[in-house]
């Protein structure tokens, strides 16, 4: 890889988390500075944008492998229907309807990190929109890291000694399909992680809990661990460490699972399509401040394929 001859505009969208990258051709090969540009804006912003970049799955792929391994599509459910990409999972408009009887296509959706119930969870996702609805779909982001430095003292000490169980669920009120069983226990995934994770590039830390994943907090009473999960999926969530994106065919999102949640879209009309294709890559096993790496409880890493 050679040198870029053209500088890469990077864009901040709010104060905290997402900068839209600008001047890059992703259907192109990367020069070695435009892949540190990259990367750089993704560790400070947690994550970042791009425009009007119209990927197939073979570049959608090359830009993936110069930040890490593509894992499988994901632990449980298939990837596109063509074998010749295991590693790209569709997010089309019906996909919660596999999982949930009483789905009505885009509920139960919650703040989350990808796949924490694996003991070593992807490092990063990168998700390209294909066909879109005309409104509604937007997707948010919060910073973990900030949420984590929102707590005051006493509770940052706190929580940096704590430990959480994450695993699959389908949420609260919801009823699982006979598939979504069959799945679950053909590969359960049950990992117990730090509730504070240091982030191994920046040594930042991240508050490492997610109201999609974490089941409850290790060695505390039921009742603890519903209030002070309660109050740190409240932190994760205030509206100043999030930023918001408007999806548009071309759009990537590319987004560091480390120190970044995301929330899926609720608002959508069902009868409009919408598919996007999703990266996911590999990750390492979390650390906690006091040294500990997390624990997988049943099942296997998610590795790269």
């Amino acid at each position: 890889m050679t040198q870029a001859a053209t500088r890469l505009d990077v864009i901040p969208q709010s104060g905290h988390a997402g900068a839209e990258i600008r001047g890059v051709d992703l259907t192109r090969e990367l020069a070695e500075d435009e892949i540190g540009t990259i990367r750089d804006a993704l560790l400070k912003w947690k994550v970042v944008f791009f425009r009007d970049q119209f990927l197939d799955h073979d570049q959608h792929l090359r830009f993936s492998s110069y930040f890490g391994k593509p894992t499988p599509a994901h632990p449980l459910f298939d990837s596109t229907p063509d074998p010749d990409y295991p590693t790209i999972y569709p997010i089309f408009r019906d996909r919660f309807k596999a999982r949930i009887a009483n789905s009505s296509g885009y509920d139960k959706v919650r703040w989350h990190a990808d796949v924490t119930a694996a003991v070593n969870p992807p490092f990063a996702s990168i998700l390209r929109a294909e066909t879109l609805p005309p409104y509604g779909g937007d997707t948010q982001w919060s910073n973990a890291v900030a949420a984590y430095n929102g707590l005051s003292a006493p509770v940052q000490r706190l929580a940096d000694e704590l430990r959480a169980v994450h695993r699959f669920t389908p949420g609260d009120g919801a009823k699982p399909t006979e598939d979504y069983l069959r799945r679950v226990e053909r590969r359960p995934l049950v990992s117990e992680h730090p509730v504070v994770r240091l982030h191994p590039e920046t040594g930042e830390k991240a508050l490492y809990v997610n109201p999609g994943f974490t089941q409850y907090i290790s060695g505390v009473s039921p009742h603890e661990s519903r209030r002070l999960l309660g109050l740190f999926f409240e932190e994760l969530g205030r509206p100043e460490y999030t930023v918001r994106f408007k999806w548009e065919p071309g759009s990537i999102a590319f987004w560091d699972n480390r120190s970044a949640v995301h929330l899926a879209p609720s608002d959508l009309v069902t009868e409009h399509d919408r598919r996007l294709y999703r990266i996911t890559l590999e990750g390492d096993v979390p650390v906690g401040p006091d040294g500990r790496e997390s624990v997988a409880l049943e099942g296997e890493p998610f590795e790269a394929v």
